[in-house]
């Protein structure tokens, strides 16, 4: 129970940092690029980065573990998650896995929100 507690709080910071990044699109480029997007996902995977390196070098209880990267960062961009699982491919020599996971990530995800969109969008003029 004490590791969902850990998780969720984790998760609303995480959610919350992001919410407050979100503003970056309007305030940088007009609502035309979307910024904020892209500074969570490059600074979450910095973070993830980062923090990663601390957490190989010092002994951190798997609570911490979970707090920070299931939970803050999980709730600030699973971008991150993908990013690191991708740098330790690459750490492990399995290039060709991670240019299959960097590749299919990217695609089906993009592929994913095309699907949604026009099955929602199918669904809703079914029930006009």
């Amino acid at each position: 129970m004490l590791r969902l507690f850990v998780i969720a709080i984790g998760g609303a910071i995480g959610t919350l940092l992001r919410y407050f990044m979100g503003g970056l699109d309007y305030r940088f480029s007009s609502g035309v690029f979307p910024i904020s997007t892209l500074v969570v996902n490059v600074t979450g995977s910095l973070a993830i980065g980062f923090l990663w390196s601390v957490v190989d070098r010092f002994n951190f209880s798997p609570n911490i573990r979970m707090f920070v990267f299931i939970g803050i960062l999980g709730g600030y961009t699973t971008f991150s998650t993908f990013s690191l699982e991708t740098f330790n491919l690459m750490r492990d020599g399995e290039y060709q896995i991670a240019l299959m996971n960097m590749f299919f990530s990217v695609i089906l995800s993009i592929g994913a929100v095309f699907l949604g969109f026009f099955v929602s969008k199918t669904l809703l003029n079914l029930y006009k």
